[in-house]
C-alpha cells in the first residue's frame, strides 16, 4: 500500500522546471484528478512553475478540463503537444506568446515516447514534409519566442526525411483502473490503452516518477498478469481517484461497450438526421473500400460511421481511429475515440506504425481551408490553433484521401427539397481560397506521388490533379455559377462534371451495400479487340459457390467464342475473396480457359496476402505472373506482346 498517495502529495512530487507528460485522447484516459491537483496547489503556492508539457493527443473537453486546467501564467514555460484545439486556455498562452509552443503530428509524439525508452536521439520518419513541421517551413513553432530547433531535415540515402529530437522527461501523469497492492495497473475499463506503457518507460529510463491515477484497489499480485498494462517496477505512486474525475470519457461516466465488456445489439446507435453532415457522410460512403481499412478522423468524418452503420457496412470493412481502435463504429462528440463493437483495442504507437507505413486504404478526415494546389490547413487559422493531432500522419501516407467539410462555414443553412439542394443562407467564411494560411497537408507533392484526394462538401466534389483543384461531381439543384464559383478564392478546373447521386438528398437507406458489393459480370469483364486484351475486374468480389464460378466462366466463354487466335489477359485481384471450399474449382475452371483461350495472362494485387494466396490457388500455373501494381501487370504484358 506504500504506493497509495494523496492527489495532493502526489503534485508534490512535481517539481518546478520538470517535463511532463500526460496521457489521454479527448477526455478518454485523462488523469483529471492529477491536472486538477497540480493546478490546485499551484494557485495555493505558486509552485511548481515553469513546466514543459508533453503530449501527444488532445486532452480536453474545450472548456475547463484536461490540460485546460494547466492554463494559468507561470505554471507552464514550454508546450510541445500534437492537438491543441481542446485546449484553449493552453493555446491562448501559446498564440499571445506567454509561452514557448510547438505542435508536432500527434503520431511522431507517439513514437518519441518509444524512442525516448530506448534510450535513442530521435524519431526519424518522412511524416510532416512539406507542412508547416517541415523546417523550411515553420520546423512546428507555434510563436516567435520558440527558437529551438525541435526538428531539422535529415536527407538518409538521397531522400528527405525529418529529425525529431528526444529529451528527458521528468514526470508521467498516466491513468487506468485497478491497482493492486504492488501498484500493478490494468485498464479493463478504459475506453482505449494509448501510449501509457511507452510513456511511463520513458520516464522511469529517463529517471523520472510515474504516477497513476485509478478507481480501485486489489490485493497484491491477484490480477491478471496479461491484463496488466503498467507493471509495478515502472509505478512509482498510485491515487484513487474521485468519480468526477474519472469519468470513462467526457461525455460518457461508464460504458460497457465502449469497454468491449458488451456488444451492442446492431442498430443501437440512432440514425442521423439528414443534414448537411449526412450529406457529406453519404458522399464519403461511395468511395469506401469493401473489405478495406479506413480511418475517420474528428469532426465531420465521424458521420460516416454512422452512415456505414446505416447502410449495413459495418461488416465489410474494418473502421479505425488513430488513438488505437480497430474495427466497429466510432463514437463521435466528446466520446470521439471510444468505439462499439470494436475488433481489437492496441497501443496508439502501435496504429500509427500501421498507418505510417501505408496500413490505410482510405482516410477521411476534415478540412478548415483548402487552396488551389489542393493544399489543407486544419491546425491554424485566423485567432484559432487547432493543431495537427494525428492528420498529417494519416494524410500523407494513406492510399486514398477523402476530405470533407461543407463549402462555407458559419452560419451555412441548406434546405433539401424533393431530392434537391437549396443554399437558403451562405456562411460567412469561405475554406476554398487562394493559399491555406499554414499547410497541414501538402497538396503538390500528394499530386507528384499520384494518389488520389477527393475534396466533399455537401454542394459537390473535387479531386486532386497535377495542375490543381477540378470539380468533378455537382449537387442536383446546384448552380455552380451562383452556388460554387462565387464562394471560391480561385476558379477550379471543370469541363463535364457529373452530378451527385440523387439518392444522396432523399430519406430513408441507399442501399448502398448492393453498389459496394456487387458488380455486373458484364462490367468485370471486358474485351479489347484492338489490343486483343481480355480484363477481368475481380476487385472487391466475393466468389463463394460453384455457382458463382460458372457464371464467370459462361461470360468468357461469351467474350471468346469464334475468336481465331490467343488473347492476353490482365486480372485485377485487389480485395478479391475466394471461398477456400471452392478455390480448386476456381483453379480448374481457370486452368481450362487458359488453355482454350489465353496467351500471356498477368494479374495483380496491392495486397501482399491475395498474392500469397493466388500465388497458392494456381500453383499449378508454370507461367504464373502475379504483381503488386496493375502498371506492373501491364509492363509485363506489353514487354510480352512487343518480344522486347
Amino acid at each position: 500500500m506504500k504506493k497509495i498517495i494523496t492527489a495532493a502529495e502526489a503534485a508534490a512530487l512535481v517539481r518546478s522546471g520538470d517535463t511532463i507528460t500526460t496521457s489521454g485522447f479527448v477526455g478518454i484516459g485523462v488523469p483529471d484528478e492529477l491536472l486538477k491537483a497540480i493546478a490546485d496547489r499551484f494557485q495555493d503556492t505558486g509552485d511548481p512553475r515553469d513546466l514543459t508539457l508533453f503530449f501527444a493527443a488532445g486532452q480536453g473537453d474545450g472548456k475547463t478540463r484536461g490540460l485546460n486546467r494547466l492554463g494559468a501564467d507561470g505554471l507552464l514555460k514550454r508546450v510541445i503537444g500534437g492537438h491543441w484545439g481542446l485546449i484553449p486556455k493552453v493555446a491562448e498562452l501559446a498564440l499571445s506568446g506567454r509561452i514557448e509552443a510547438w505542435n508536432l503530428p500527434q503520431g511522431v509524439i507517439s513514437h518519441m515516447y518509444r524512442d525516448i525508452a530506448a534510450g535513442k536521439p530521435g524519431t526519424l520518419t518522412r511524416v510532416g514534409l512539406g507542412t508547416f513541421v517541415d523546417p523550411r517551413r515553420d520546423g512546428g513553432r507555434i510563436n516567435d519566442i520558440s527558437t529551438d530547433e525541435i526538428v531539422r531535415l535529415m536527407p538518409v540515402d538521397g531522400e528527405d526525411y525529418l529529425f525529431y529530437r528526444s529529451f528527458p522527461i521528468d514526470v508521467a501523469l498516466l491513468r487506468g483502473t485497478t491497482t493492486d497492492e504492488d501498484g500493478n495497473i490494468t485498464m479493463e475499463r478504459e475506453a482505449l490503452i494509448l501510449d501509457n506503457l511507452s510513456q511511463a518507460m520513458a520516464v522511469h529510463n529517463s529517471g523520472g516518477v510515474v504516477i497513476v491515477q485509478v478507481e480501485r484497489v486489489a490485493a497484491a499480485r491477484s490480477l491478471d498478469p496479461r491484463r496488466v498494462i503498467l507493471p509495478s517496477a515502472l509505478v512509482d505512486a498510485v491515487v484513487i481517484a474521485s468519480p468526477e474525475n474519472h469519468m470513462q470519457t467526457y461525455a460518457t461516466a461508464y460504458s460497457s461497450t465502449f469497454s468491449a465488456a458488451l456488444k451492442a445489439p446492431e442498430g443501437a446507435l440512432p440514425p442521423m438526421a439528414l443534414d448537411t453532415r449526412k450529406i457529406i457522410a453519404r458522399r464519403v460512403s461511395f468511395d469506401l473500400p469493401v473489405n478495406g481499412v479506413v480511418n475517420l478522423g474528428i469532426g465531420m468524418p465521424e458521420g460516416v460511421a454512422c452512415v456505414a452503420g446505416e447502410e449495413g457496412l459495418l461488416n465489410h470493412l474494418t473502421l479505425t481511429t488513430e488513438p488505437g481502435v480497430i474495427g466497429g463504429q466510432p463514437a463521435s462528440g466528446l466520446d470521439f475515440g471510444a468505439a462499439v463493437n470494436t475488433s481489437a483495442i492496441v497501443a496508439q504507437n502501435h496504429q500509427f506504425d500501421f498507418y505510417d507505413g501505408g496500413g490505410l486504404d482510405m482516410a477521411c478526415l476534415g478540412m478548415a481551408e483548402v487552396d488551389r494546389e489542393g493544399n489543407v490547413n486544419v491546425s491554424r487559422f485566423g485567432p484559432k490553433l487547432a493543431g495537427a493531432g494525428g492528420f498529417i500522419n494519416i494524410s500523407q501516407n494513406a492510399r486514398e484521401v477523402v476530405f470533407a467539410g461543407t463549402m462555407t462555414a458559419g452560419g451555412l443553412e441548406v434546405a433539401i427539397t424533393d431530392g434537391e439542394l437549396k443554399i437558403v443562407t451562405e456562411g460567412r467564411a469561405r475554406k476554398f481560397i487562394g493559399d491555406v494560411e499554414q499547410v497541414t497537408f501538402a497538396g503538390r507533392l500528394a499530386a507528384e506521388s499520384g494518389r488520389s484526394v477527393q475534396y466533399v462538401t455537401e454542394r459537390c466534389v473535387f479531386n486532386l490533379t497535377s495542375d490543381g483543384l477540378e470539380l468533378t461531381e455537382i449537387a442536383p439543384g446546384i448552380d455552380p455559377e451562383r452556388d460554387i464559383f462565387p464562394q471560391m478564392g480561385f476558379r477550379p478546373i471543370w469541363s463535364t462534371p457529373l452530378q451527385m447521386d440523387p439518392r444522396i438528398f432523399r430519406e430513408g437507406p441507399m442501399n448502398l451495400k448492393n453498389d459496394l458489393l456487387h458488380l455486373d459480370l458484364v462490367d468485370r469483364l471486358q474485351r479489347d479487340d484492338a489490343r486483343n486484351l481480355l480484363y477481368f475486374n475481380f476487385e472487391k468480389m466475393r466468389i463463394r459457390t460453384p455457382h458463382d464460378i460458372k457464371q464467370i466462366q459462361d461470360r468468357v466463354e461469351q467474350l471468346c467464342a469464334g475468336q481465331t487466335r490467343r488473347v492476353d489477359v490482365i486480372a485485377n485481384y485487389d480485395g478479391t475473396y475466394i471461398a477456400e471450399e471452392v478455390e480448386d474449382d476456381w483453379s480448374d475452371m481457370v486452368a481450362g480457359l487458359t488453355d482454350k483461350y489465353y496467351g500471356t495472362v498477368t494479374r495483380y494485387s496491392s495486397s501482399a496476402f491475395s498474392r500469397m494466396k493466388l500465388g497458392k490457388t494456381f500453383e499449378r500455373d508454370r507461367a504464373l505472373h502475379i504483381f503488386e501494381r496493375a502498371e506492373d501487370a501491364r509492363a509485363f504484358l506489353s514487354s510480352r506482346q512487343t518480344g522486347s
